[in-house]
């Protein structure tokens, strides 16, 4: 892997040097990117690096930047004690604007993800016949589209209507480079044709490839998009097809979801993959979210609860998920003493293997997971038969059940599709925290509920533009056919 993704690297350095030639020459990374995809080895280097994009060092989008750029605007997460970048606090305070960094980073790091994936499309589709098998020329493509599809997913709903971007560009010219947004449903079109063609690729993998996009994944992902959509229909039976295809089930612990020696194991459908002490490919979030005041941890502790929003007091005493997700005393591996903290903090991704250097985690993040599948089965099922049938109770009460808690069925079996919705929503509050999920989740249930929710935990300048962050002030000003988001005209 790591050879791979120097290779990859080569190509970048190629491109830098050649802004150097005479004007007249073909001056672009069109020249380079056609130069480098000439074999097999080249096109899997390319998909690999494309990947990356997703997880790599630093704040990129599933290492960090997505927590401290969109969860930090719900009721479950706030800037902690030391999160500086005034940015960061803007975002956990609902005050930022279009000027806002968290914003430009989303925007940038999904397109420059978009780009690696088209190129990777259209390059590789026409390789020499006899420099790439054909079964491994169609997997990379569609492997390249279902990232992005997912990306596109993301801007989509972060940002509304965006650019539909599908080739790299041809020149330099304004015609080439300046693209104005195309609309929601168009986007949502383009995403669910890149996953169906994704729903070709293999069933899994050997041990070399693991983590790479499976046909489960993009049935999986395809599923929460019609969900998000609210195809309620086509989301209960995609949904379903994975759950019958058997190929993922729980893990019984719920702890084995966020242990190094389980990963990519049987109910990750598609994580983050990171590997500490490699590279700086460490997950930030488990540093970000450790205590600081403990001697030996040095955590970071940027990520903090917002208490006020009642996220710890949701869970049962006897919920397993409870003592996974958050750690309220701590031993000290210096001094042997025990410290009780403040407030619970987050704990799904410290590493107990780097005591110390928690940037060196080496726990996955998943990005969707079979739990999520079956809380998409319950609640596509109850939008679309319009009352909880025995079919949605039994998909949440699997989830409940490995969580040690009452099944649904049991302590509240006439429930209303109302009330039904938002015990599907309460409980993937639970499942999925720090996962990247809660924002997105109110977000989809509409303004009115996110301001409700947001206000009641304190956070009073919730505002129904929220929903969608605004087109970032940056990207306007470089493209003269980019209007700002209507809800966010004037702020």
């Amino acid at each position: 892997m790591k050879k791979i993704i120097y290779t990859i690297g080569l190509g970048v350095a190629l491109v830098a040097s050649s802004s150097c030639r005479k004007l007249d020459e073909k001056p672009d990374a069109l020249l380079v990117s056609s130069e480098f995809y000439k074999d097999q080895a080249q096109a899997t280097a390319a998909v690999t690096a494309a990947y990356r994009k997703l997880y790599d060092s630093g704040q990129s989008l599933y290492n960090s930047l997505m927590q401290i750029g969109m969860e930090m605007a719900t009721d479950d997460y706030e800037a902690g004690p030391r999160a500086r970048n005034a940015h960061v606090r803007a975002l956990s305070g609902l005050t930022h604007d279009s000027s806002n960094d968290r914003m430009e980073q989303l925007w940038k790091q999904s397109y420059d993800g978009i780009n690696v994936a088209n190129i990777a499309v259209d390059q590789i589709a026409v390789i020499d016949a006899d420099k790439i098998d054909a079964t491994i020329r169609t997997r990379l493509i569609n492997e390249a589209k279902f990232l992005r599809a997912l990306h596109y997913f993301n801007l989509v709903r972060w940002f509304g209507g965006v650019p539909l971007i599908l080739h790299q560009p041809k020149d330099l010219s304004p015609e080439s480079l300046y693209i104005a947004k195309s609309t929601e449903d168009e986007i949502y079109t383009q995403i669910i044709k890149d996953l169906k063609d994704a729903e070709a690729l293999p069933l899994t993998y050997g041990a070399a490839d693991i983590g790479r996009a499976t046909s489960g994944a993009a049935k999986s992902l395809l599923s929460k998009v019609y969900l998000t959509h609210k195809d309620w229909e086509l989301a209960a039976l995609k949904s379903k097809e994975v759950i019958d295809g058997k190929q993922y089930k729980l893990f019984s612990d719920y702890a084995d979801v966020f242990n190094v020696a389980t990963k990519n194991g049987i109910e990750h459908i598609f994580s983050a993959q990171f590997k500490g002490n490699v590279g700086y490919q460490g997950n930030s979030l488990a540093s970000r979210s450790a205590p600081a005041d403990v001697p030996g941890i040095n955590g970071d502790y940027a990520d903090a609860l917002h208490v006020q929003g009642g996220l710890y007091e949701s869970f049962d005493n006897n919920d397993k998920r409870k003592v996974v997700t958050f750690v309220t005393q701590i031993v000290s591996p210096v001094n042997n003493n025990l410290y009780t903290l403040a407030t619970p903090q987050f704990n799904k991704y410290y590493d107990p293997s780097v005591v110390g250097n928690q940037g060196q985690s080496s726990k996955n993040t998943p990005i969707i997971r079979y739990a999520e599948v079956l809380l998409i089965y319950a609640e596509a099922l109850n939008e679309w038969k319009g009352t909880p049938t025995p079919e949605a109770y039994a998909a949440i009460d699997e989830v409940r059940v490995r969580a040690g808690i009452s099944k649904l069925q049991d302590i509240a079996p006439s429930l209303s599709q109302s009330d039904f919705r938002d015990a599907v929503f309460q409980e993937r509050r639970k499942e999925l925290v720090f996962e990247y999920q809660r924002w997105f989740d109110l977000a989809r249930r509409g303004a009115d509920y996110y301001v409700k929710v947001l206000k009641a935990a304190g956070k009073t300048a919730a505002a129904p533009r929220h929903v969608h962050f605004p087109t970032p002030l940056r990207e306007i000003n470089l493209n003269p056919k980019l209007k700002q988001h209507p809800d966010w005209v004037g702020f």
